[in-house]
Order: C-alpha cells, then structure tokens, then sequence
C-alpha cells in the first residue's frame, strides 16, 4: 500500500479521499454512475419514509381552536359591553343599554361558538370518513 495516500481531493472541498499515486501525477478513481444513481434513489426513499405527512387541511390543534372559541366568547361581550357603555353615556340614562347590549353580545359570542364547534365536528366526520374510505 506505498501508493495509497489520503489527503484533500483535487476539488478543493476539504472532504479526504484515497488517491493512487503513479509516478506520472494523482490519480484519483472516477465513481461509478450506477453506483451513484442507486445511492440517490435510497436516499430518496429513506427521505420519502421518514417525511412528516402533511395535514390534511387541519390547520387548527384543538388547544387552538378552544382558545378561538374562548376569544370569540369574550369579544362579543365586550363590543356588547362597549355599545351600551357608549349608549348609556349617549342618552344619560341608567345602565340598560350595558345590560342589554351585554346580553345580545353573549348571544352573539355563544352563537359564534356553536358555529366554531360545527366547524370542528364537520372537520373530525371528513377525517374519519377519509379514513374509512382510504
């Protein structure tokens, strides 16, 4: 093995590869392009194998979507809040535009919240009918 040296290839890149070295110069062995293609076509499989499979339009955890309902809860309330705050101070009267508009806004955020959680179970049925079906 006195004619096998490593050191960096001809390249520049830094990466050591055995050379063969004649008296002539170095020589360094060309790989095999079947070779290379299979290792590109296991790499790719391995890759394909181990990829995360993408969401099927599941663009909400249900931490996410709970927290969406509590906010849509609570902003109803407060635009209710702030109309009749705004009309009560308006008209001078005493607070049964707040307590009004507090009403309707609490309607309005639970109605809100029933159609989120509609949303929710039509998302959960196509899945489990996705998963039926496939």
């Amino acid at each position: 093995m006195a004619g096998l040296q490593t050191g960096i290839d001809s390249a520049g890149r830094g990466d050591y590869l055995p050379r063969n070295t004649l008296r002539q110069g170095v020589y360094v062995p060309t790989p095999d392009p079947q070779k290379l293609t299979e290792l590109e076509n296991r790499i790719a499989r391995m890759k394909a194998a181990t990829a995360p499979k993408p969401a099927k339009e599941e663009h909400y955890t249900m931490a996410n979507m709970a927290w969406r309902m509590v906010i849509e809860l609570v902003a109803g309330i407060a635009i209710g809040f702030g109309i009749g705050y705004g009309l009560d101070w308006l008209f001078g009267t005493v607070p049964i535009f707040l307590i009004l508009f507090i009403g309707l806004g609490f309607v309005a955020g639970v109605r809100t919240m029933m159609r989120t959680a509609q949303e929710v179970q039509n998302m959960h049925m196509a899945k489990a009918t996705d998963e039926k079906e496939g």
